[in-house]
């Protein structure tokens, strides 16, 4: 940098002042200053807009507006020195001193950068002079960096990256205090909206060539990262001049990306412009093709293009950056003060402005500014008031521009205004344009704050214009979930199956469905990406297992009554009165509605099936085995009583046999009045036991009730069987002891198999084990008990006399 660095300037009589960085100090011998000629577009916005307020009747009527604008060169040295000049003399620096100037000054513009601003302020604010920053939207200086409406905007950018799957980004910012504390907001606040960071990088600035291999180094290892990391989304967060430093990116590393296919959309925050030094001019700028851009709403300014294009050298009186702004961008030399050279070009005035590179960006925020301060002064009549009142005018005003944009600002001063979404794009002579693909509303609520044609981005090339994934890893197929790699951030994640009975719907989105297919009757598909609802099922009439079930309970039923006919028919033959009239009749009773007992068990669940059928079995099934009991405990009575002398006699009869009869049966619905006060059954869906069935079923209320009644029918079973296998030798014209005891081995089997049957199955078929141990365990007794006895009665008539009964009697004594 000079000593002194040149007294670069535009004015008019001044009113205003307004701090614009114009020319970049070289390093390099071939210049010792750069031209930004971006910056030279927001010298000529202001200049147009004091212009415009001058020439209209209906602003600051018989006041004339006028500014100077100074070069700060991107230095807050400068800046400094030449902030102090505003409050001194013209010719020497003498703050306080303002003896020899005629002008007021009302307010200060700038400056383009936040640092710039900061320096600026120090002193301003000293003086009460107003400050009018033209970067409101650098969140380490203004005023309401943590406030909520920021907030709501980052929330906003967060939201988006969700919507179009960019939760693996990379963040670069400059190396400075501004850059550190952008970081302070964004890094906590993406995290928690769950966008994560593939790396955070800082830009090193090159401040002298003694540190000029380390700074580049440092790039070099930035633009690697880059290119290794899996992020396809980068946020660049710089001034207003951080593209001059994101373009050497490519010719500083090692790799060339030009040769690497991989494509990157940066994201880029509204204070940055599209900012190139002369040497750049030439350079690749598919680095940044297909880039998002926030840019401040504005419409087009009626007029501004052609001001802009009729600027010319020898016009543009007062102009003091024109001269160096045109040789340096059309690379020529104005004639007046060319020197011998051998090889020149002459600059011949009539170059155009529109064919430069890139596009006419548009002024709007410095235009915004100005109209602000000229309708604050309409609104105080005249720019002689104080500066207090001055700054509160500046905090309440509102208006319409001429693009017919409304201007208004909040409490702290702080530009109302949405955003644009521009896309930016490279045309084939690398020239650059933008296209508005969307618009921001910060004022609206979230879920309507983006309004974004995605059709009309155009992404950078290789992405074959498909929307890109910026994604830790591949996105997850349904029937997958994501599972947490230990030791990396909550975005990286490895795919797993779901766990059984559960699904995951939607690839690849944040809000990915993993539901239970259980919960809603359903069950997942062989990919587990769908639910398909459960069939419902219970024992039916109308299907196979039901209509053979029911077949054989009416079979069974059949024979009962068939046998019970029998006994009927010969009820005064030797044999059935041998074996207690009464009670046979009893059992073969019970013994039908235990077989009839079973169809509660098939059909659909009903409350009062459900509440009686485990009864009635129960109690029904008990008086059967009783009267086995009974009929055991009667003959054996008799035999005993034969012999002399005996007292068993008077216990043998009627009497003896009810009383057993009605005791058991007491005993057992004792224990079924209790089971249906204390949990009685009821009907129930069950969604989890089958995976593809909804059982209806009776639920038991209480199981260990139920395993009460079957036990105590076992504890009768295991009596009788005892006591018939005492009583086995016993003649069998008189007894049938060895048919109980093979009925009642038959019986014990049966019930004993159906627990752990009964524990193992699930849905219909285990209501058809029950089915089957009722009419096994009846058909057992039925068949051992009474089969021998209708053989007799039917088919061997002969044997059913007294004489044969009368010879087995004597043959056993």
């Amino acid at each position: 940098m000079p000593a002194d660095a040149p007294a670069t300037e535009i004015s008019k009589p001044d009113d205003f002042s307004s701090l614009v960085p114009c020319f970049h100090q070289g390093l390099f011998a071939k210049h010792s200053r750069f031209v930004v000629p971006k910056n030279y577009q927001h010298i000529l916005a202001l200049a147009f807009a004091v212009k415009e307020v001058n020439e209209n009747p209906q602003i600051l009527q018989n006041v004339t507006l006028g500014f100077c604008i100074y070069d700060s060169y991107f230095s807050p040295r400068w800046t400094y020195q030449t902030t102090m000049h505003l409050t001194s003399s013209v010719d020497r620096l003498i703050p306080n001193y303002l003896c020899d100037k005629q002008n007021n000054l009302i307010t200060v513009i700038g400056g383009l950068d936040s640092d710039i601003s900061a320096v600026m302020s120090n002193i301003l604010e000293s003086y009460k002079i107003p400050q009018v920053r033209y970067i409101y939207m650098c969140v380490c200086v203004c005023v309401y960096v943590r406030s909520r409406k920021f907030q709501n905007r980052m929330l906003f950018q967060s939201s988006k990256f969700h919507f179009v799957e960019w939760t693996w980004i990379g963040i670069i910012t400059t190396d400075t205090d501004n850059g550190i504390r952008i970081l302070d907001v964004l890094l906590p606040f993406f995290s928690e909206n769950g966008v994560c960071f593939a790396f955070v990088e800082k830009i090193p600035f090159l401040i002298s060539l003694t540190d000029i291999n380390t700074k580049v180094k440092q790039a070099a290892e930035i633009h690697s990262k880059i290119i290794v990391s899996k992020a396809n989304v980068v946020v660049f967060y710089g001034e207003s001049n951080g593209i001059v430093y994101l373009r050497w990116l490519p010719y500083l590393s090692e790799q060339d990306l030009r040769n690497i296919p991989k494509g990157i959309v940066w994201i880029l925050t509204a204070q940055m412009e599209l900012v190139s030094l002369v040497y750049q001019r030439d350079w690749d700028t598919e680095i940044i093709n297909g880039a998002l851009s926030f840019t401040i709403h504005s419409n087009d300014i009626p007029g501004f293009k052609t001001f802009v294009q009729d600027r010319n050298p020898s016009m543009a009186k007062g102009d003091g950056f024109i001269r160096d702004f045109w040789q340096q961008a059309f690379g020529c030399e104005i004639s007046d003060i060319v020197v011998k050279k051998e090889k020149g070009n002459t600059c011949t005035g009539e170059e155009k402005l529109e064919s430069l590179p890139g596009t006419f960006f548009e002024m709007m925020s410095l235009r915004t500014l100005e109209w602000k301060l000229c309708y604050c002064c309409h609104s105080v009549s005249r720019c002689l008031e104080p500066f207090p009142e001055l700054h509160h005018f500046l905090r309440h005003v509102s208006f319409n521009n001429s693009a017919g944009d409304k201007i208004s600002f909040d409490q702290n001063s702080v530009l109302v205004a949405g955003f644009d979404i521009v896309n930016w794009v490279v045309s084939a002579n690398q020239s650059f344009h933008r296209v508005r693909v969307g618009k921001m509303e910060s004022k609206n609520p979230l879920s309507q704050a983006f309004a974004i044609n995605e059709s009309t981005i155009r992404w950078n090339h290789r992405f074959s214009q498909v929307q890109p994934l910026s994604l830790c890893n591949d996105r997850c197929h349904p029937g997958s979930r994501k599972k947490a790699q230990e030791g990396e951030p909550f975005c990286c994640y490895d795919c797993v199956p779901c766990p059984e009975g559960k699904i995951s719907d939607q690839e690849g989105k944040k809000k990915k469905k993993k539901n239970s297919c259980t919960q809603y009757g359903k069950f997942p598909t062989k990919h587990q990406d769908l639910c398909i609802p459960k069939m419902v099922i219970f024992l039916s009439y109308n299907e196979p297992l039901g209509i053979s079930l029911t077949c054989f309970v009416l079979l069974l039923s059949l024979i009962s009554v068939l046998v019970l006919e029998a006994f009927m028919t010969h009820h005064n033959t030797p044999i059935v009165i041998a074996n207690n009239r009464d009670l046979t009749y009893t059992f073969l009773i019970s013994l039908l509605f235990c077989f009839l007992c079973a169809l509660q068990f098939i059909g659909k669940p009903l409350k009062v099936t459900c509440l009686f059928r485990q009864i009635a079995f129960g109690i029904i099934f008990t008086v059967a085995v009783s009267c086995v009991l009974a009929k055991t405990i009667t003959v054996v009575l008799a035999f005993m009583a034969t012999k002399p002398a005996s007292r068993m006699r008077k216990c043998i009869g009627k009497r003896l046999t009810n009383s057993i009869v009605i005791l058991c049966s007491l005993i057992q619905t004792t224990i079924c009045i209790v089971w249906l006060s204390t949990s009685p059954p009821f009907p129930s869906v069950d969604l989890q036991a089958l995976p593809r069935e909804i059982v209806l079923e009776c639920n038991e209320g209480s199981v260990i009730m139920f395993y009460i009644v079957l036990s105590y029918m076992g504890l009768l079973a295991v009596v009788s069987f005892t006591v018939a296998f005492f009583a086995r030798k016993l003649p069998d014209s008189f007894n049938e002891a060895k048919f109980i005891t093979f009925s009642m081995l038959v019986f014990c089997s049966v019930w004993l198999s159906f627990v752990p049957a009964h524990l193992s199955t699930n849905g219909k078929y285990m209501v058809a084990v029950e089915i089957f141990s009722i009419l096994a365990s009846g058909a057992g007794l039925l068949g051992c008990i009474f089969f021998p006895k209708c053989y007799i009665i039917l088919f061997r008539p002969d044997l059913n006399n007294r004489e044969q009964l009368v010879r087995r009697k004597d043959k056993w004594l």
